[in-house]
């Protein structure tokens, strides 16, 4: 055996130790978001709409990660007329689910145990469309689209209305088991 027979050998015992250390730097470098992108599921199937924000999957729970929407029985105002807001919501993100070939990248779950995720049906965005149509608000990331939608008065911002987090504040759901 040369002395080049003997190194390769240690080299491919070692091969599973050091493609750990070569992924764990990799995931180092990158960060947060090398990390979140290693978590991340594909979601695909036969989608229910559940509100403004949230989608349903064989049981499972989906909650539109960076955006709100107001809630189901939440209501807006045009001048002296009251508006079902809440299910506007919900009607605008039916129709964008219902344009066909969804699917959603989930990269954790919330305090309700739902999955967060980025959904697309083909190659939209659809928390980005939400936004920018003025049927959800910015919850962490779409602001500049919330802009957008605020300065054309879109959606909610053509109302006057409440944000769905400070509506939910003042209209707590009661406690079941």
């Amino acid at each position: 055996m040369t002395f080049t027979d003997a190194g390769l050998r240690r080299f491919w015992a070692r091969a599973p130790s050091l493609l750990a250390l070569a992924i764990a730097a990799a995931l180092l470098a990158g960060g947060k978001e090398a990390v979140k992108a290693w978590r991340t599921e594909r979601l695909a199937g036969g989608f229910e709409v559940v509100d403004g924000d949230s989608l349903r999957l064989r049981g499972d729970d989906i909650r539109l990660l960076g955006i709100d929407a107001p809630e189901l029985h939440q209501t807006c105002w045009r001048g002296e007329i009251e508006g079902a807001c809440g299910r506007q919501a919900k009607a605008a993100l039916a129709a964008l689910v219902a344009k066909g070939n969804v699917s959603c990248r989930s990269s954790g779950r919330d305090r309700y145990d739902r999955r967060l995720a980025v959904c697309t049906a083909g190659d939209m965005e659809i928390n980005r469309a939400m936004v920018l149509a003025g049927n959800a608000v910015a919850y962490g990331a779409y602001e500049s689209e919330e802009e957008t939608a605020r300065s054309a008065k879109r959606g909610v911002w053509a109302t006057r209305f409440e944000r769905p987090a400070d509506w939910r504040a003042r209209h707590p759901r009661p406690f079941s088991h």
